[in-house]
């Protein structure tokens, strides 16, 4: 990937959007929130709000997925992973014995990368999840929603938990460790994934903020008067504020992290100044859509392997990178309004976290729309 070089930063365009991500804590709907906006390799513009400083950090929830996927791109420079091969080719019971055994045994990583793996609702939680082996005998029990490779349905959390079973086989240590090691630590930024419990004073207890959209706001913007029934409920988000599942660290969505650390990892993966990633992986990990299947609302799934690209038919807002970013721009958000993403076209990268878990799920997007179609803007032409 190319990223230009010739920009420069608008100031008045920081303002705006420092001023976009305080409004809602400054009206009370949110406890706590933190931006940061990144550019050739450094934070450039950084704020707390609320009851938060700079070096609080958050849980991520989704934006956590890249980091791992990131994980996956170096085992497969070193030959350790190869995306074609079926996931039974390193954790052998995934497939388990069940009615559903012949059709796993077939899902390949790739699949599993792409949310095209057909198990998108498997469970895995307390206290199942607290062990490896405890997790891959769930992951054998699993049935599967429809054939793998056939749709796209965005997998919240079992997905990830593949992955990181994949990486403890072909590392021989633990996935929390191996990021660590592989990712964060050479970057230059903290652990985010298993958090133990006598670290976690400086993390923001999520809190539950306003009231669900109703009928009539749901079908104006989306055309349904209601929503899928997912995972995501307001009791599975509240157990993140629980010592144990912060220090579990769910590869799909448990991460824990500052706004900069997100706007940095971006950054990483701009310009790769510390050679964690083979260049050619690297570039088609993250500009490469591998999967433009459907979502169940009818939205192209532009997924590279990792992350999601804005693409050019308009619809980047709605993939959450809002409406001013290029094409080529990706990123992946988390539940509750957590942004992340980067754009190639302009060398920018935003990190927008919150601890307040807005239940509207028409407003909470429209923020993220706005905070990042601003971001988008502040590197201008240099004229």
């Amino acid at each position: 990937m190319t990223v230009t070089n010739n920009k420069t930063l608008s100031d008045a365009n920081i303002d705006k959007l420092l001023a976009r991500a305080g409004r809602e804590v400054d009206e009370g709907l949110l406890p706590s929130a933190q931006v940061a906006l990144a550019f050739n390799g450094e934070v450039v513009a950084e704020e707390a709000f609320g009851d938060a400083t700079v070096d609080t950090r958050y849980c991520i929830f989704s934006a956590t997925k890249p980091f791992v996927a990131s994980v996956v791109w170096t085992l497969m420079a070193e030959g350790l992973v190869d995306l074609a091969r079926p996931v039974v080719h390193y954790v052998s019971e995934f497939a388990g014995d069940g009615p559903d055994a012949e059709a796993k045994a077939n899902i390949t990583v790739e699949q599993v990368m792409l949310h095209t793996a057909g198990f998108p609702h498997a469970p895995l939680s307390p206290p199942v999840w607290d062990t490896a082996e405890t997790r891959v005998a769930a992951m054998a029990a699993w049935k599967l929603n429809w054939e793998p490779g056939t749709r796209f349905e965005y997998h919240a959390t079992s997905a990830h938990w593949v992955l990181a079973e994949l990486i403890d086989r072909v590392t021989g240590s633990d996935y929390r460790d191996v990021l660590e090691q592989r990712i964060t630590g050479p970057a230059g930024l903290p652990r985010i994934l298993g958090i133990a419990p006598d670290d976690q004073g400086d993390i923001a207890d999520l809190a539950l903020t306003g009231e669900p959209a109703t009928a009539d706001e749901l079908e104006a913007a989306f055309g349904v008067r209601e929503l899928p029934e997912t995972e995501v409920t307001d009791d599975a988000v509240l157990a993140f504020n629980r010592p144990d599942v912060r220090a579990v660290g769910v590869p799909g969505g448990g991460g824990m992290a500052r706004a900069r650390d997100l706007a940095l990892f971006y950054q990483e993966l701009l310009h790769n100044p510390n050679g964690i990633w083979d260049p050619a992986i690297l570039a088609d990990a993250v500009g490469t859509v591998r999967n433009n299947l459907p979502d169940p609302f009818g939205i192209p799934a532009n997924r590279a392997l990792g992350v999601i690209v804005a693409g050019d038919d308009g619809l980047a807002n709605i993939r959450g990178l809002g409406r001013t970013v290029s094409p080529a721009a990706f990123g992946h958000n988390g539940a509750g309004g957590q942004l992340a993403w980067a754009d190639p076209a302009t060398g920018l990268s935003l990190g927008y976290t919150t601890n307040g878990y807005d239940r509207n799920e028409v407003r909470q997007p429209r923020r993220g729309t706005a905070i990042s179609s601003i971001a988008a803007e502040c590197a201008v032409d240099i004229s």
